[in-house]
């Protein structure tokens, strides 16, 4: 399938999803600072999936991809300490990590799809 806009992106789709469950499940956090930064790589990861794909060059998508699977880790990584905080629960947890980690492996093999296109 022929990608026509980042909206028929799988990894941007994703990204979306997990960015509208970041929102809510830390909706009721009390530590504004936290709340904002994990909510901000969660908006990075599909921003800059859009945004490279827009630019209409191999290089500057693979280049914007890897400040999304950055994004991607940064979201994990705030997540192991939200779980450890007690921010949100083993649950929450669970759901929005495993969907992290998914986009992850999506852009990794979408990076090296673009660069094997040279």
């Amino acid at each position: 399938m022929k990608i026509e806009k980042f909206e028929d992106i799988i990894a941007w789709q994703k990204a979306r999803v997990l960015t509208i469950s970041i929102y809510r499940l830390f909706s009721n956090c009390n530590d504004p600072g936290f709340k904002n930064q994990i909510q901000r790589a969660s908006v990075s990861i599909m921003n800059n999936i859009a945004e490279g794909f827009e630019r209409k060059s191999n290089k500057e998508f693979k280049y914007f991809l890897f400040i999304a699977k950055g994004s991607s880790g940064e979201v994990r990584s705030m997540l192991y300490l939200a779980k450890e905080l007690t921010i949100i629960s083993e649950s929450g947890f669970n759901k929005v990590f495993v969907l992290s980690e998914e986009i992850s492996k999506i852009l990794s093999g979408f990076i090296k799809s673009l660069e094997s296109r040279k």
